[in-house]
C-alpha cells in the first residue's frame, strides 16, 4: 500500500492527482489545517506539523508519496512573487530529510512545472528532454531553482525516487477564475455567457494542450514506473498533437453551434507566449505511450462543465 500527500490539492492540477489516485490501493494524506500560503511562519510551523503527522502515517504502508502541485504564480509573476515559494519547498525537503522514519522507507516525489516556460526561447521546432533549457521569464528561472533542489534532494537519498514532471499547457474543468491563464476555460466560459471572447495572441499560435486528468494519470504511471528505482528524473508531459487557437475555435464552433464572438488585441502578457510550441518525450516511454483524449473530446467535456456551472453557481467539481 501507498500514502500519498497531494499539495496543493484544492488546485486544477492538485485534484487531477487526487482523482488519478483514487483508482488504485492508495491511501490519501491530507494536513489537518489548509496551509496558509500568505503567511511564511505560519506555513513553516504547518509545514512541520504535517510532515510530523506524515511520517507516523506512513508506518502502517510500504511506501510513500508527496505531489507536489502548488503554487500561486503565472508567466507573469516576478522572481519576488515566487520566492515564497520556493523557501516553502525548499523547508518541506528539509523536513523529509530530517525524517529518519520517512528516509528509512521507499518514496517518491513529484513536483510539476510549465515545459512552455522552462524551454520558452530554446527556438527548437520540436522540443525534447534533450532540447537546451532556455528561461524565458522570472516564473521559468525561479521554476529552474526549485527543481534543483528536487535534484539536490533525490541525489542525496538512496530510497528516494524524484520525478520533474515539465508539463504543456492543462486544460479542464474548475480553473480558477482569478488567474490569468486558460484559454479554453477562457474561450468556453465567454461562450455560455454568451460574452465576447478576448485573445492576445495570433490565432495561428501553436500550443499543446493537455488535459489535466491527462496529465495527471501519465504522472503517476510513471512514478509507480519508478517505484522501485533511486534517483532524479525528467519528463515532459504533453499531448503530443499541437494545435492552432484557430483550430480551438473551430472545434468550439462545432461543439457550441454557435460562433464565439472573438475581438483580439494586445497586451503585456502577450510577449511572454512564444507562438509556436511542440513537445515529444523521449524518455520514460518503457510503457507506452499514455492516452491523452482529443482536444475535441476534451473540449466538450469542458463546455459541459461550464454549463453546468453556469446553470448552477454552487456546484462543486467532484
Amino acid at each position: 500500500m501507498t500514502l500519498a500527500w497531494v499539495i496543493g490539492a484544492r488546485g486544477l492540477l492538485g485534484s487531477a492527482f487526487g482523482r488519478a489516485l483514487s483508482f488504485d490501493e492508495t491511501t490519501s494524506f491530507a494536513p489537518v489545517e489548509r496551509f496558509q500560503w500568505s503567511d511564511e511562519l505560519r506555513l513553516a510551523a504547518q509545514l512541520e506539523e504535517a510532515v510530523e503527522t506524515f511520517a507516523l502515517n506512513a508506518y502502517s504502508h510500504e511506501r510513500w508519496e508527496i505531489y507536489w502541485a502548488a503554487g500561486v504564480g503565472t508567466m507573469g509573476s516576478t522572481a519576488e512573487d515566487l520566492m515564497p515559494e520556493t523557501r516553502a519547498i525548499e523547508r518541506l525537503l528539509s523536513l523529509l530529510q530530517a525524517s529518519k522514519p520517512l528516509m528509512a522507507m521507499p518514496g517518491g516525489i513529484v513536483f510539476s512545472s510549465s515545459a512552455g516556460a522552462i524551454y520558452g526561447a530554446c527556438g527548437v521546432d520540436v522540443v525534447t528532454e534533450a532540447s537546451p533549457i532556455a528561461p524565458s521569464n522570472a516564473y521559468a528561472r525561479e521554476k529552474l531553482k526549485q527543481e534543483e533542489l528536487l535534484r539536490a534532494f533525490g541525489a542525496g537519498n538512496s530510497n528516494m525516487a524524484v520525478l520533474l514532471a515539465r508539463i504543456s499547457t492543462l486544460y479542464g474543468a474548475g480553473q480558477a477564475p482569478g488567474k490569468p491563464q486558460g484559454l479554453l476555460t477562457h474561450i468556453a466560459r465567454s461562450i455560455v455567457r454568451n460574452r465576447p471572447v478576448s485573445i492576445y495572441v495570433p490565432i495561428d499560435t501553436i500550443r499543446d494542450y493537455i488535459s489535466v486528468d491527462d496529465a495527471a494519470m501519465s504522472i503517476v504511471k510513471v512514478l509507480r514506473g519508478l517505484a522501485r528505482q533511486s534517483g532524479v528524473w525528467m519528463k515532459i508531459i504533453a499531448s503530443e498533437r499541437p494545435a492552432t487557437i484557430a483550430e480551438i475555435i473551430s472545434i468550439f464552433r462545432r461543439i457550441a453551434r454557435k460562433t464565439p464572438r472573438i475581438t483580439t488585441g494586445a497586451s503585456k502578457a502577450s510577449s511572454l507566449y512564444l507562438r509556436r510550441v511542440q513537445f515529444r518525450s523521449i524518455v520514460l516511454n518503457e510503457n507506452g505511450k499514455s492516452y491523452a483524449r482529443s482536444l475535441t473530446v476534451g473540449i466538450a467535456q469542458l463546455l459541459s462543465f461550464e454549463r453546468a456551472l453556469h446553470a448552477n453557481p454552487n456546484r462543486r467539481e467532484t
